[in-house]
This record gives C-alpha cells, sequence and structure tokens, in this order.
C-alpha cells in the first residue's frame, strides 16, 4: 500500500518532533546531572576531591560556589607524586579551604615505600583535614594479595602517615574493592563511600563523607570534578 505524500510529510513531521523532544529532555537530564548536589539543607558541609588533571583552579570562586573542604591527591604508591599537589595545597590554604591530602595505595609495593613518599610529600600543618588512603584496583598494577596481605600492609601504611600527621585517616573505598577485600570490617577507621547520586550502603560500618558524583561541573573549574558530602 502507497502512503499518500500528505500523510508520509504528517507521519515524518511528528517522528521529528518526537526526536526533537527527546534530544531537548537528554540535554535537560544531562545538564541536571552535571550541576546537582545533594541538598545542603540535609548536608550542610560539601566539597571536592582532585588531581593534577584538573588543571589550573580557582579555589576563591570554589569557596564562593559552596566548597567547604577539599581534598588533593598528594601521592601514588612509592614513587610517584601528583604534579599539582603543592600548588593545590597552597591555593586551598590561601583561600581559605580546609584541605587534605590523599595518598593511592597501591598493592604492588610494599607500604613502608609508600609511606617514605607520602611523609616526604605532605608536611604536618595544625590546620590540616585528617589524611585519606585511596584503596582501589590500579591499572599499572596486576597484583590480588590475599585479604590478610592487603589488610596487614594498609595497617602499616596507616599507622606510618597517622604518626607523620598525628591525624587518624580515612579510607576511601569504591564499592568493588570493598567486595573484594571488605577492609572496612578488618580495619576500624573513617570512611569515604563512592556512589553516584544515591546514599551509599555497601560498607560495613557508617560512611562519614561521601562521593556523591565524579561528574559535576562548577565554577572556578574547567573540568568535572568529585563532589563529595560529610555525613550529617
Amino acid at each position: 500500500m502507497v502512503v499518500p505524500p500528505r500523510i508520509l510529510a504528517r507521519r515524518l513531521r511528528m517522528l521529528a518532533g518526537i526526536a526533537l523532544a527527546l534530544a531537548l529532555i537528554a540535554l535537560v537530564a544531562a545538564l541536571a546531572a552535571v550541576t546537582w548536589c545533594p541538598p545542603f539543607v540535609h548536608y550542610p558541609v560539601q566539597g571536592i576531591d582532585v588531581r593534577e588533571s584538573h588543571g589550573r583552579i580557582d579555589w576563591f570562586t570554589l569557596r564562593a560556589r559552596g566548597v567547604r573542604f577539599a581534598y588533593a591527591r598528594a601521592t601514588l604508591g612509592a614513587e610517584r607524586r601528583d604534579t599539582r599537589f603543592a600548588e593545590y595545597w597552597r591555593g586551598m590554604y590561601e583561600a581559605g579551604i580546609p584541605r587534605g591530602a590523599i595518598h593511592v595505595f597501591s598493592m604492588c609495593r610494599l607500604a613502608a615505600d609508600q609511606v617514605r613518599n607520602f611523609v616526604t610529600t605532605v608536611a604536618p600543618t595544625p590546620e590540616q583535614l585528617p589524611p585519606a588512603v585511596e584503596l582501589d584496583f590500579q591499572p599499572d598494577c596486576p597484583a590480588r594479595p590475599d585479604r590478610a596481605v592487603l589488610v596487614n600492609e594498609v595497617r602499616i601504611l596507616l599507622a606510618g602517615v597517622e604518626g607523620h600527621l598525628g591525624r587518624r585517616a580515612i579510607l576511601k573505598i569504591p564499592h568493588d574493592f570493598e567486595r573484594a577485600y571488605r577492609v572496612s570490617e578488618a580495619v576500624r577507621r573513617p570512611l569515604w563511600a563512592i556512589q553516584p547520586l544515591a546514599p551509599p550502603n555497601y560498607l560495613a560500618r557508617p560512611w562519614t563523607l561521601w562521593q556523591t558524583s565524579s561528574f559535576r561541573r562548577i565554577d572556578g573549574m574547567h573540568e568535572p570534578v568529585n563532589w563529595n558530602v560529610l555525613a550529617p
């Protein structure tokens, strides 16, 4: 059956309108996602964590936009240092944003060697936040030690980092790493959970910090940033 040209044209216009409406809905949803954060009335203390790939940061603008704390990646494993850590560390201090340092743990290097990397990079200061240790599967490290070995190495690292700064550390643990090693059951430290949009419940104990997204955009930064909230 041949469709008359007028009916065909009408159907094509209808399909084009539907496609346009769907595209607009998708655009609105994307814009909402990149600007979303949990309500400040429920989580009044919100902040970010950054690394060298974020480039130049206007810390004064971030403070004016509601950033109340910030963590900067300082060290990775036993040898690597974040190339912008010193710049970010100074910028947070000058803007009056409470600051903390992150060490990214490597299962391919001894904890004692990683402690040396951290303590020679991050100097103790009276105002800084508790240090954070990020536990995750790193693409450059194929090692998968037994749980008992991993937990012991984490404890060695924590002893060195905490002894250096005089503060109890917080453990940043994504869901897949926790599922594999159940670190939150074995190591009694404050916990930093990672789960987009919905409050996480995969840890053995209540979380202290929650990374709500890794794609929020905010004035003062050129790249999307990890957005975090403090437990109320």
